[in-house]
């Protein structure tokens, strides 16, 4: 087992159980990519067992702060069966779930999520790439699935010095699925979709949002970077008369299109339009169209 050894006062880090150490704070010590290394402070006392990473600037990333621990394939096993048992205690109403959020379950740099009996995973750090084999594996035993696919292709590979992958990792067939959320249902396709195939984290607020489209009367909503149609679904089944989805993706747009048929709602009530949404909401003050209620997705700046 090679050593990693901190600089004076860099141990504070792992000491409070962040998983991440920067390549400033290494006085000595290499090893390969994805190599598990015992990490020590400037004193040589222990602090964790961590996946080195040569190319990154977060240059260690924690899997264990426990001295004793192995990291094997049991390992693996372990922290996949508790992920998964976990969710399975959560009162989620979808068989589409996140059953591996990375440094959060204890596997930095691994996101995993299910859609019925389809499996997407996104490697995006050198420890779990080197034991990607032994992952897919553990992944299947845990939830009985038999297909997984893999959505390697997040710009931050290249930052780990690692390229780009997609494709099945086990098993084989359509990528594309159906997606129970709800009250509805929604397409989606591990192979095309954003990020591992959809956004998931936005079940709940969808949720909510159907829910405030029938508490307060909600009659027209207006869907900016809708997608794949999933907020303009949730107003409909909360009972809007009128939805508009704008996005600059045809296939997008068709996709909502489909998702609203597969929820046999009046297509009528729904109007795609692709544009720049920008260039939409101005047109809209000036034509003095007006809507109930508006959605819009924005990113943090670099400041916030």
């Amino acid at each position: 087992m090679k050593n990693i050894r901190l600089r004076e006062g860099k141990e504070r880090a792992l000491q409070r159980r962040h998983p991440w150490i920067f390549e400033g704070a290494i006085q000595s010590g290499r090893a390969d990519s994805g190599e598990t290394v015992r990490v020590e402070s400037a004193a040589g006392a222990f602090l964790a067992w961590a996946a080195f990473s040569p190319n990154s600037s977060i240059r260690l990333r924690a899997w264990s702060f426990d001295a004793a621990e192995r990291i094997d394939a049991a390992f693996f096993r372990r922290r996949i069966d508790a992920a998964v048992a976990y969710r399975t205690r959560l009162p989620i109403r979808s068989d589409g779930v996140r059953l591996i959020h990375g440094e959060a379950d204890g596997l930095p740099g691994l996101v995993v999520d299910r859609y019925g009996t389809l499996l997407c995973a996104q490697f995006g750090a050198t420890g779990v790439e080197r034991w990607k084999p032994v992952i897919a594996d553990a992944l299947l035993a845990a939830t009985g699935c038999e297909r997984l696919y893999e959505r390697s292709d997040a710009s931050v590979r290249a930052l780990e010095g690692l390229p780009s992958v997609t494709g099945w990792l086990r098993g084989e067939g359509e990528t594309a699925t159906v997606l129970q959320e709800h009250d509805w249902r929604l397409h989606l396709d591990v192979a095309s979709g954003h990020k591992t195939g959809f956004y998931l984290d936005q079940r709940d607020n969808r949720l909510r949002f159907a829910q405030a489209v029938r508490q307060f009367g909600v009659r027209r909503v207006l869907n900016c970077y809708g997608y794949t149609g999933g907020f303009s679904v949730a107003a409909l089944m909360g009972g809007a008369e009128r939805v508009v989805t704008v996005d600059s993706s045809a296939p997008a747009l068709q996709a909502a299109r489909d998702n609203v048929a597969l929820n046999d709602l009046d297509a009528t009530r729904h109007e795609t339009r692709d544009a720049d949404v920008n260039q939409t909401l101005r047109e809209a003050l000036a034509q003095g169209e007006r809507f109930d209620a508006c959605l819009l997705y924005t990113s943090p700046s670099p400041r916030d």
